[in-house]
């Protein structure tokens, strides 16, 4: 063994050391709080289960057998020599030497076949009870084998280009019966992950995140580009003539109030019919104007209004002080508590949104999801260049897991074997495949005999 295999197996002896150290006659551990007899590593392989009794009892039987037949063979080679001696005939002599022939291939392999499992007679002889003193060995050799043959980069993308996963996928999720299946897993993973999700974390980082971003990005001359193509496009107009109607009809509704407001801010040593009649003329002439701004597109009023939006849109992008000052205001809107508010509000509404869409099965959220898988189905099936994509992305990200993480994976092999107790091991794997090893025994007594005859016959043909 090579001097990077021999200290893997002691490390892994180590960690079998480890994983035992404070375990109990039944190999459990105590654990503090009286969390007692949990289960160590490699338990399954330290007790039977009553599948492994039944093929343990078949394994007796097959013993029994192959042992039945070396007394077999023991009692016919001594009834063939005293028969020999007897003056029974030359054929005792063919018999004797089937039957020692067969003896000796029964022995040898009995030795070969309980070498494996345990000492042979419990001497311990070298080279015997291979499994359960070479265990930790096997585990590397198999980790080892495993890596370099199973979790290759070539073996993985050969053995997935020969799958085709990405025509499989495609016809599987072109069945509507499949593609609602999908859609019901998303929606529910997708209930799932909005129900882990705390509403403060959320609106905490939807809440910082637009703060991060407006802070980062002046806002002014975004606005201000925005206005002045709205002033070109004559986009306002609608929002003015809007303004017009309403401050006319307001006028028309509050003509007493208007009026009251002059009178009230008029000097206290003028008459109050004087007052009275300044107050009139006021709400008339105002109400002449809004009407006039009103039904008038060219009023002089409006095309003034257009000035000053289109210089203040200027301002925006152009005047530093303009701009300074928008910027203030952005931070003081985006620091009040109603802001933060409204993003709690948004963010509980969206998730509300989502979950409800989610749980209906007609939703227009489930019903364009189970669409788009429909969609997506067909094309893989049928489109060589998107199988192709699939295939080399699932290709890609298998070779990725291999190639990086070939050592975790070789790693659970050897530490797994690692922490098997020897003795329950072998009895397992004597339970799995003792009964054909036994074959090995029945055939050893039986070829043995056939070759003891040959050998025999031939000696005497050639008057050995």
């Amino acid at each position: 063994m090579c001097a990077g295999d021999r200290e893997r197996v002691e490390r892994m002896e180590s960690a079998k050391a480890d994983q035992t150290d404070g375990a109990g006659p039944e190999g459990q551990h105590a654990r503090p709080g009286g969390a007692a007899n949990r289960t160590v590593p490699g338990r399954a392989m330290n007790s039977f289960s009553p599948a492994d009794e039944e093929k343990f009892r078949g394994v007796r039987r097959m013993k029994l057998t192959a042992t039945g037949l070396l007394l077999f063979v023991a009692v016919v080679y001594v009834l063939a020599k005293w028969a020999g001696n007897s003056g029974a005939g030359a054929w005792t002599g063919y018999v004797a030497a089937a039957a020692e022939a067969g003896m000796v291939g029964a022995l040898a392999d009995w030795f070969a076949v309980t070498a494996l499992f345990r000492h042979p007679l419990g001497i311990p002889i070298p080279h015997t009870a291979i499994i359960p003193t070479k265990k930790d060995q096997l585990g590397v050799s198999l980790g080892e084998f495993v890596g370099e043959n199973f979790l290759s980069r070539d073996v993985v993308r050969q053995r997935l280009r020969a799958v085709g996963i990405g025509s499989r996928l495609g016809t599987w999720l072109a069945d509507p019966e499949h593609a609602d299946r999908v859609t019901a897993e998303l929606a529910t993973a997708l209930r799932g992950a909005l129900a882990v999700l705390r509403d403060s974390d959320v609106q905490a980082v939807v809440g910082e995140a637009i703060n991060r971003r407006a802070d980062a990005q002046e806002i002014a001359p975004g606005i201000g580009k925005m206005l002045e193509k709205v002033v070109a496009d004559g986009g306002h107009r609608r929002v003015v003539d809007l303004i017009c109607v309403r401050a006319h009809d307001w006028l028309v509704f509050h003509n007493d109030q208007v009026m009251d407001a002059v009178q009230g801010g008029a000097p206290g040593w003028t008459p109050r019919f004087v007052d009275k009649r300044v107050g009139e003329r006021v709400y008339k002439e105002l109400l002449r104007f809004v009407t006039e701004m009103r039904d008038m597109p060219a009023h002089p009023a409006r095309g003034a209004l257009d000035r000053f939006l289109t210089d203040f849109a200027s301002d925006l992008q152009s005047d530093t002080d303009t701009r300074a000052r928008v910027e203030n205001l952005k931070r003081e809107v985006l620091g009040r508590g109603e802001v933060q508010d409204l993003i709690a509000s948004a963010w509980s509404s969206v998730r509300l949104m989502i979950v409800s869409a989610a749980e209906d099965e007609r939703s227009e959220l489930r019903l364009r999801v189970r669409a788009s898988l429909l969609s997506l189905g067909a094309r893989m099936a049928t489109d060589a260049k998107l199988q192709a994509k699939v295939d080399g992305w699932v290709e890609g990200a298998a070779v990725y897991v291999v190639t990086t993480y070939r050592d975790e994976i070789t790693s659970l092999i050897t530490d797994t074997v690692a922490g098997w107790d020897a003795e329950h091991t072998s009895k397992k794997i004597e339970a799995h495949i003792g009964r054909d090893l036994q074959f090995i025994r029945i055939n050893g007594t039986v070829v043995g005999s056939l070759a003891g005859l040959l050998i025999y016959a031939v000696s005497r043909a050639l008057g050995a």
